[in-house]
């Protein structure tokens, strides 16, 4: 007769592998990972970006110089443009837009930076006209940006409208003291202000690393665009930063009939490509894992 010898303590068992006294497997949490995006750079490095700006604008400073005389005309037309065709109501919230379209104008400075980098002469040529590597896309890029340009004049428009109705535009030498000398012009000034930094703080975001991509690396408009935003997120001590220099030397140019476009324009170019190469430097492009829509060859 066989012997039950499951009980014998002398006998070597297999540990249960679902013992009852555990119950359900403890939950382990995921490993840290690396983010890719966060460099982690203290604010003052934004300085060091308007340093490099400054080198790559004095390096043939020629090119640079007439890039920026070229926004300096072209923006003193527009205004004088306003004007000829009674659009004046419109100059406050254009001149906001500019910051939404300014990164895409910038395309031939980024352009010079690049080939400075690449050790290569600059050329205003090459500048004037970009081949970016993303082909089709940068256009794509600058249609989206211009949408986000019309969507805020008529959301300047409308607020116009909600604080003091459809009614004929008072003429700039009546509108200065209607903002700010009435309870309604101070009101106007804080929502369409409020409104205002919330396009501007968007359009920093998706555009100021988007457009040097899609000069430098094959992607997508809208891949960039996230990849853009992204970045902007997780470095935003530097990032406030520099868009604080950014607003600030705007409104130096504004101040001086916009002649100090000359020379700040493209210095904030050069320094946009300094800050690109900064917080995405090429060992961190990770190419195809990032890419929504066009594959890198």
């Amino acid at each position: 007769m066989l012997s039950d010898r499951t009980n014998d303590p002398d006998v070597l068992q297999a540990p249960d592998p679902y013992p009852e006294s555990d119950g359900i497997p403890k939950v382990v949490p995921p490993l840290p990972r690396e983010n890719q995006r966060a460099q982690n750079l203290p604010w003052r490095t934004a300085f060091s970006w308007l340093r490099a700006g400054w080198s790559d604008l004095w390096n043939h400073p020629i090119p640079s110089l007439l890039y920026g005389i070229g926004v300096f005309v072209v923006s003193l037309a527009i205004v004088w443009a306003m004007f000829l065709f009674n659009y004046e109501y419109a100059l406050f919230p254009a001149l906001a837009g500019f910051m939404v379209v300014g990164p895409m104008i910038a395309n031939g400075l980024y352009e010079k930076s690049r080939m400075i980098e690449a050790g290569e002469k600059p050329s205003y040529l090459r500048m004037a006209f970009v081949r970016p590597k993303s082909g089709a896309q940068a256009w794509f890029m600058g249609v989206m940006l211009l949408g986000l340009l019309m969507l805020w004049l008529r959301a300047a428009v409308l607020i116009w409208a909600l604080f003091f109705g459809i009614n004929p535009f008072p003429g700039t030498d009546e509108i200065l003291p209607m903002l700010f000398t009435t309870p309604t012009g101070w009101a106007l000034l804080l929502v369409g202000g409020s409104v205002g930094a919330l396009f501007a703080a968007f359009s920093f975001a998706i555009s100021v690393f988007a457009v040097p991509m899609l000069l430098e690396e094959r992607t997508d408009a809208l891949s960039a665009l996230g990849i853009s935003m992204a970045t902007v997120w997780n470095n935003l001590p530097v990032m406030i930063a520099w868009g604080t220099i950014v607003l600030g030397l705007f409104v130096l140019s504004v101040a001086t009939a916009f002649i100090g476009l000359i020379v700040i324009f493209p210095l904030l170019g050069h320094g946009t490509w300094h800050a690109y190469r900064a917080l995405r430097p090429v060992d961190r492009q990770h190419g195809d894992s990032e890419r929504m829509f066009i594959r890198p060859a």
